[in-house]
């Protein structure tokens, strides 16, 4: 199993400092050139996971290990990854250039009614890889750019406008037509993974009271796959090092984030939807995952 490196070990690892908002619940984002991120004399890059997304634009000529492939990609790519597959980039001349963007989870999912992993590129077997032209080259640099530009202001909705930014340039991914399909599932163990995350997601999000989140353990899932649930939890700790049950109470905690931030409904409202028989199994829930009861979570930050 490929090693995990956190968001934290890339700072002291890559520029040896650390940011002050990393333990703060609203959802690290940085970006930078690639220049300033290849230091010299710095330990070799793992193949690895990581515990955040990333988005690259990358120019030169490079050796791209990506899940259980390796290819060669030259000119201007545009890459986006995800905390389910690993990677590792060699590269294979000195001369390179272009920028690079990583967030927490959360910096999409605890402010918009998105889930990140719904995206075609950054779910279960997305595919990662885009070639641009010069034309592309230039628009998503200026993308960049401006990213880069508004992390530095004081502006009190910046964030706001780098998540649009941020979406610009998936949307201008979608567009396009992926330059390799790269991930393949390369055993059972990452299939299953990938049908167990695509019936995951399905269930989300919550749009009414009506609606119920059903599948809520391993078994469920195992039943529905028809695999014995040892077998399943193996899979996905081999594939995602992570145990089944974290990955159901991760998506639980942020759509129920996402439900108190972002509707009018009651606290036993969102508890019947996701699953809960009372309230307090819900609050008991929901504190016990994020040191913080629904109603606290819910109120303004400065009344907290």
């Amino acid at each position: 199993m490929a090693d995990i490196e956190s968001i934290e070990d890339f700072y002291k690892q890559k520029f040896n400092w650390m940011p002050n908002d990393l333990q703060k619940d609203i959802g690290h984002f940085n970006v930078f050139n690639t220049e300033e991120y290849t230091v010299t004399g710095k330990a070799p890059i793992k193949y690895s996971r990581r515990d955040f997304y990333k988005v690259s634009l990358i120019r030169g000529e490079h050796l791209l290990h990506y899940a259980d492939k390796s290819f060669e990609i030259s000119g201007t790519t545009l890459l986006f990854f995800n905390p389910l597959v690993p990677y590792k980039f060699e590269h294979v001349c000195e001369t390179h250039s272009g920028y690079f963007c990583i967030f927490k989870e959360a910096f999409f999912t605890d402010h918009i009614r998105t889930n990140i992993r719904d995206l075609p590129m950054f779910g279960a077997g997305g595919k990662a890889a885009f070639q641009l032209d010069d034309a592309s080259d230039k628009q998503v640099s200026d993308i960049f750019k401006k990213m880069q530009q508004e992390i530095a202001t004081d502006y009190p909705f910046k964030y706001d406008l780098i998540r649009s930014y941020l979406m610009e340039i998936v949307h201008h991914a979608l567009k396009m037509q992926p330059s390799e399909s790269l991930y393949q599932y390369a055993d059972a163990n990452a299939r299953i993974t990938a049908v167990f995350t695509d019936l995951l997601e399905r269930q989300f999000p919550i749009e009414s009271v009506s609606q119920q989140f059903k599948l809520r353990s391993a078994r469920d899932f195992a039943d529905r796959l028809s695999v014995h649930v040892n077998h399943l939890n193996r899979a996905i700790r081999l594939t995602t090092g992570k145990t089944t049950t974290s990955l159901i109470f991760e998506r639980l905690v942020s759509e129920a984030k996402a439900l108190l931030k972002h509707t009018n409904w009651n606290i036993a409202e969102i508890s019947y939807c996701l699953g809960f028989e009372e309230p307090g199994h819900f609050n008991h829930f929901f504190k016990k995952q994020t040191n913080t009861t629904p109603s606290s979570f819910r109120l303004p930050t400065g009344a907290r």
